[in-house]
């Protein structure tokens, strides 16, 4: 069983559109479990790392066995928890690193398998930083002419997701 770990960003919540749709292409595959974290009452970037730690160690998933997947600070907040634990994955969508607010904006990935998706027109998380990080580590980085909210790109986000889990299935049974 691999559990993914889905974590939304800083305005929206546990029912966004993305969110959501991921949650969709993990229950449709055999031995995945979603779990959809809520931050919506945790403002502070800090709080919220937190609260995903304390879920994953109160759950008891083996970080092996989990992706951690989120959208800009839910990106971050994925990216964060993988620097601290060998996890299996980790899958970023306009991942909030770089930006001088957060208390680490550039944290050293561990997870077996890394993707991200970033928007060439994101005028919130520019890509230069993100370019820059994934070079850094050679992650794998795939930029689409999208905005900060790569609504218009779903299809191609939902079609990467289903790929990198199904990658995540065939490096856990053979861990």
């Amino acid at each position: 069983m691999i559990t993914v770990y889905l974590s939304h960003g800083l305005e929206s919540g546990p029912g966004a559109l993305k969110v959501q749709a991921l949650k969709g292409i993990a229950e449709r595959l055999d031995d995945v479990e979603p779990v959809l974290m809520d931050y919506r009452h945790l403002p502070d970037p800090r709080d919220r790392l937190e609260h995903l730690r304390r879920t994953l160690r109160e759950r008891g998933d083996d970080p092996a066995r989990c992706v951690m997947a989120g959208s800009s600070l839910g990106g971050w907040l994925s990216a964060m928890l993988s620097a601290e634990h060998a996890m299996l994955g980790c899958f970023l969508l306009a991942p909030a690193l770089g930006l001088a607010d957060y208390p680490e904006t550039s944290p050293t990935l561990q997870a077996r398998a890394t993707h991200i998706i970033h928007g060439w027109q994101d005028d919130v998380v520019p890509p230069a930083p993100v370019i820059e990080y994934a070079r850094d580590q050679r992650l794998s980085l795939r930029l689409i002419d999208d905005d900060h909210r790569l609504h218009a790109s779903l299809t191609v986000i939902l079609d990467d997701f289903e790929r990198f889990l199904c990658h995540c299935q065939t490096l856990a049974r053979y861990a």
